[in-house]
């Protein structure tokens, strides 16, 4: 899972504001170069990527799909692979019938038991599998100790109040730390393992 937060741990504002990030998905890649490359990385290591209906539904699809029309853009390598990509969208009521912005061609919709689908998708062979959100898939997989691996990029901001992608927690959850690195940009990267137990 890769996430942006605020040093207080959230993920967007109440009403789901996310323009206090120093990068918010948009064509300026208000990164430095190497923030930008470990992204990059990260993003080409998956083949999955995991979606909530409301990313779908709002356009993350077809937003990469646009991104990756452009082969000069710092973007392109990651844009290109996030459109190329196989997107899981886990919604109980969207169905294929309903059109998106970007279309289906590259997803799919997961419904009824997440927690089954996504071990069936872990178990077969591959490459990574990306998270991007949103805050309330992201939060019932951690809740569901399905989340291996967590990149938390946390934001030069304190917000107070907001979404946490750890509300739903029943219980604690060990960590190791494998790697904190600052960026130039402001942003620190925070990488952990999940402690299975």
């Amino acid at each position: 899972m890769e996430t942006q937060v605020s040093i207080d741990g959230f993920i967007a504002e109440p009403d789901g504001n996310t323009n206090w990030m120093i990068w918010n998905w948009g064509p300026d890649w208000t990164w430095d170069k190497e923030l930008q490359k470990h992204h990059t990385d990260l993003t080409l290591s998956a083949d999955s990527i995991l979606i909530s209906r409301q990313m779908a539904e709002e356009g993350f699809i077809a937003h990469w799909q646009k991104a990756s029309e452009n082969s000069e853009s710092p973007q392109f390598a990651f844009a290109h692979h996030v459109s190329k990509t196989h997107k899981v969208v886990f919604s109980n009521t969207l169905t294929k019938s309903v059109a998106i912005s970007g279309g289906w061609d590259t997803a799919d919709i997961v419904s009824g038991n997440f927690v089954e689908q996504i071990n069936q998708l872990k178990s077969k062979p591959g490459k990574n599998i990306l998270v991007y959100g949103g805050a309330t898939l992201v939060s019932s997989l951690i809740k569901e100790r399905l989340i291996d691996e967590f990149h938390i990029l946390v934001n030069p901001i304190a917000l107070g109040n907001g979404l946490s992608i750890f509300r739903a927690m029943a219980d604690k959850q060990n960590m190791i730390l494998l790697q904190s690195k600052s960026f130039s940009c402001g942003v620190v990267l925070l990488q952990y393992k999940r402690i299975t137990n």
